[in-house]
């Protein structure tokens, strides 16, 4: 039952046959027989069926919560007998907030080194999509924001504090200054995240804290593409410091953001349970120790 329940889950993430059987790799005949014989199992009707996927029944969705409860612990089990044989090992898969990727590689490259038998996959994702796909078991973690937005019942690791700065060009006016304030910024031609973004919201939040609003010409949910701009020469950008300082000695400038000297609590989080995955609660530990370094 255990393989019919995590082909269920992945009908109910992908909300297409077609879609969840290649993400199962399996054929979707396989697929759709197997979510008839949970039916005929069950004794209830869990899909709404028609040319197309379309939707859960209410029984449906009832079964999805007890699906995810049945196929995390049934993973917990497997990866703890397989430490048991061969150390920590398995697939780890993280969803970090862009801002955040920059610095992934300082939780992520110790924690590789103390166990090589892991295959870990990073993923860019908005922080809804991150407590969404934990949720989903489509992620075991993720690296987002900790204290601007409701997390819900997971666990929590603080990892670093972001700060920020806005980033232009050596040519610029406001290059030569020891800081800028809010204020100044948004008086600027700012390319900056869309607001699906949680970053943007923040630096709404901190731009409307200083009386001012803002209305970018340039937005973009890649970083990438609002450095570009900015490098241009036509386009300044807020930015977290983690991401600007790299990008120092290519021709922009960093300066530091006052007035507010705003700061948020970017750590590792994972769904709240008793036992975590060996793989897992390797992950926090080596998230803990770069707390307390």
């Amino acid at each position: 039952m255990i393989d019919k329940l995590e082909m269920f889950i992945a009908l109910a993430n992908e909300r297409h046959f077609g879609r969840a059987a290649e993400a199962m790799g399996v054929t979707q005949p396989s697929l759709s027989g197997a979510i008839k014989q949970l039916e005929d199992q069950l004794g209830v009707q869990l899909v709404f069926r028609g040319s197309r996927f379309k939707g859960l029944t209410p029984e449906g969705a009832r079964v999805l919560s007890w699906a995810l409860k049945i196929v995390a612990d049934t993973r917990t089990m497997r990866d703890e007998m397989r430490t048991l044989r061969r150390g920590v090992s398995g697939n780890l898969r993280i969803g970090v907030i862009p801002t955040a990727l920059p610095v992934i590689s300082e939780l992520t490259s110790p924690f590789l080194e103390q166990n090589p038998n892991v295959a870990l996959t990073i993923l860019s994702r908005t922080s809804a999509e991150i407590l969404d796909g934990i949720e989903r078991l489509e992620l075991e973690a993720g690296v987002s924001y900790l204290d601007n937005e409701p997390l819900g019942r997971v666990v929590q690791v603080p990892i670093y504090r972001e700060t920020y700065v806005l980033l232009m060009g050596r040519g610029h006016a406001l290059a030569g200054r020891a800081s800028v304030r809010w204020e100044e910024a948004a008086a600027e031609r700012l390319c900056l995240l869309t607001g699906d973004m949680q970053n943007r919201r923040i630096i709404n939040q901190h731009l409307s804290e200083a009386g001012a609003h803002v209305h970018p010409t340039v937005e973009s949910n890649s970083t990438i593409a609002l450095i570009s701009h900015v490098a241009s020469g036509g386009w300044v950008s807020i930015m977290p410091r983690a991401l600007a300082v790299m990008f120092r000695g290519s021709g922009l400038v960093a300066v530091p953001m006052i007035e507010p000297e705003a700061r948020h609590t970017v750590g590792l989080i994972a769904g709240f349970r008793e036992t975590h995955t060996p793989v897992l609660a390797a992950l926090l530990d080596a998230g803990r120790k770069i707390a307390r370094l």
